[in-house]
């Protein structure tokens, strides 16, 4: 399975306007790419997740710490806490991997 960015992001144009696409599956592991626009809506997932920041810059709160995040950038969000993207560019776009049991992985 393979799948590009610009692959990814042609699926996202073509899904009415949402925030997030789902691209790749297999077994527990699921890949989304996302892109909110001006607010992050999320709330806690059942499954751990791993960002890794395609394009632009912002916060990223998570478990109530702030960090700052760029291109290139990986962020690990264990099940069930509660995080978002804050303060982000308009070009802002990352991959999502969820991935184990629901609870997350111990």
């Amino acid at each position: 399975m393979q799948i590009n960015i610009k692959e990814a992001v042609a699926i996202l144009n073509s899904s009415n306007g949402a925030a997030f696409a789902k691209v790749m599956e297999h077994g527990t592991m699921s890949v989304e790419i996302y892109r909110p626009q001006k607010v992050d809506p999320q709330t806690p997932h059942k499954q751990d997740e791993l960002y890794v920041i395609l394009t632009g810059t912002g916060e990223f709160l998570s478990n109530g710490k702030r960090t700052a995040f760029s291109p290139g950038d990986v962020l690990f969000v264990p099940a069930g806490i509660e995080h978002r993207f804050e303060n982000f560019t308009d070009d802002f776009t990352t991959w999502v991997i969820f991935y184990g049991a629901n609870g997350g992985e111990k």
